[in-house]
C-alpha cells in the first residue's frame, strides 16, 4: 500500500508549493511539515513513503542557488523525514507493518518546470541524463532509502538509462513508472507494453507500472502489457485534472478516490502495489487500505475453501 500525493497533503496543510523546486522548497524552509506529511499517511494505511526529492535534483537545486553540497544534504534529509516519521508510526502502532522508505527519483522534465514531464519531448542525450540522474540515486542510498521509486517517467529513453544507471549501484531495489497519456502509450508516444519492456534490463527493478495518470487510463495500460513483462505492476495514479505547466496549477474535474471494482481489476491484471499520486490525499489512501485490506481477506477465504 502507498502513499498518496506528498505536495497535496502539504497543500492542504497551507503551504505554497508554486515555485520551481515544488515540494523540495519545504526540504528547507518547512522539513517539519514534511515529516508530518509522511506520518499522516502511515497513519491513513500507507505502508510506503515516497521522500520529497522529486524536484530535489542536484542540477535544479544549484539552479536555486544551492552549492552541491547543500544540494546533496537537502537530498540525503529527504529520507532523513521519512525515517523519522517511520519512528514515531511505528512508536504509536508497534503492531503494524514497518512501513519502507522509498527515494524519489523523478524525471529529467521535472527539473525543468514546464510541464515536459507530462510530454517527454526534452531531447537530452542518454549520457547527459544519467549524469544528472547518478548523484542523486548516490544520495538517497547513501541516506539509507529502503529502495528507490524511479517515478513518472515521461521517456522510454530516460527509462533505458534509468534502468542501466542501476548497475552502478549493486543491492538496489527500485520499481520504475510512467506518467501516460492515455490507456496505449506513455507520454513520449511509445506503446506502455513495450516501455514496460525497458524494465527486464535491470535486476534491481522489482516492479513497473504507471503513476500521475488519468485512473480511467490505468485498466487498458495494464491490459495492454499484460504478459510484456515478468514483474508485478505499480500503480498510482492522480485523481485525474491536468496539469497546466504556464499556471503551474491542476486543472479540470477530478475524482474522488478510485472504486473497489477499478482496483479489484488492477489487482486481477497484476497490480500488486497501489496507492496514489497528485491529487490523492490521506482520505482516499485510507478508503483504499480498507478496499484492499478486505480484498486480501476475501482471496484467502476464497483460497482456504476451493
Amino acid at each position: 500500500m502507498l502513499d498518496g500525493g506528498l505536495a497535496t497533503q502539504l497543500e492542504a496543510a497551507g503551504h505554497d508549493l508554486s515555485g520551481r523546486l515544488w515540494s523540495a522548497r519545504l526540504l528547507r524552509d518547512a522539513p517539519e511539515a514534511i515529516e508530518q506529511a509522511h506520518l499522516t499517511y502511515f497513519r491513513a494505511g500507507a505502508e510506503v513513503a515516497i521522500t520529497a526529492s522529486y524536484q530535489a535534483s542536484e542540477e535544479g537545486l544549484a539552479a536555486a542557488g544551492f552549492n552541491p553540497g547543500e544540494a546533496a544534504d537537502m537530498i540525503r534529509r529527504s529520507v532523513a523525514l521519512a525515517q523519522s516519521a517511520r519512528a514515531r508510526f511505528v512508536a504509536e502502532a508497534p503492531q503494524a507493518r514497518r512501513p519502507v522508505v522509498a527515494g524519489s527519483i523523478g524525471p529529467y522534465g521535472a527539473m525543468l518546470a514546464d510541464g515536459s514531464e507530462y510530454r517527454g519531448d526534452y531531447a537530452v542525450s542518454p549520457v547527459r541524463l544519467a549524469a544528472f540522474h547518478r548523484p542523486r540515486i548516490a544520495a538517497l542510498l547513501e541516506a539509507g532509502a529502503d529502495m528507490l521509486a524511479l517515478e513518472t517517467i515521461p521517456s522510454v529513453v530516460e527509462a533505458r538509462v534509468l534502468a542501466q544507471l542501476l548497475a552502478e549501484f549493486p543491492g538496489v531495489v527500485a520499481w520504475l513508472s510512467f506518467s501516460c497519456c492515455d490507456g496505449v502509450s506513455i507520454s513520449d508516444g511509445t506503446r506502455f507494453a513495450d516501455a514496460v519492456r525497458t524494465a527486464e534490463a535491470s535486476p534491481g527493478i522489482v516492479a513497473v507500472g504507471v503513476n500521475c495518470t488519468a485512473p480511467e487510463h490505468v485498466e487498458a495500460l495494464l491490459g495492454g502489457a499484460h504478459g510484456a513483462t515478468r514483474l508485478p505492476f505499480v500503480v498510482y495514479p492522480n485523481d485525474g485534472r491536468t496539469w497546466d505547466a504556464s499556471r503551474r496549477v491542476w486543472s479540470g474535474g477530478g475524482v474522488e478516490g478510485f472504486s473497489r471494482s477499478a482496483v479489484d481489476r488492477w489487482r486481477r491484471l497484476g497490480a500488486t502495489m497501489i496507492g496514489g499520486c497528485c491529487g490523492v490525499g490521506p482520505a482516499t489512501i485510507s478508503r483504499l487500505a480498507a478496499a484492499v485490506g478486505r480484498a486480501r481477506i476475501e482471496e484467502r477465504v476464497e483460497a482456504r475453501y476451493t
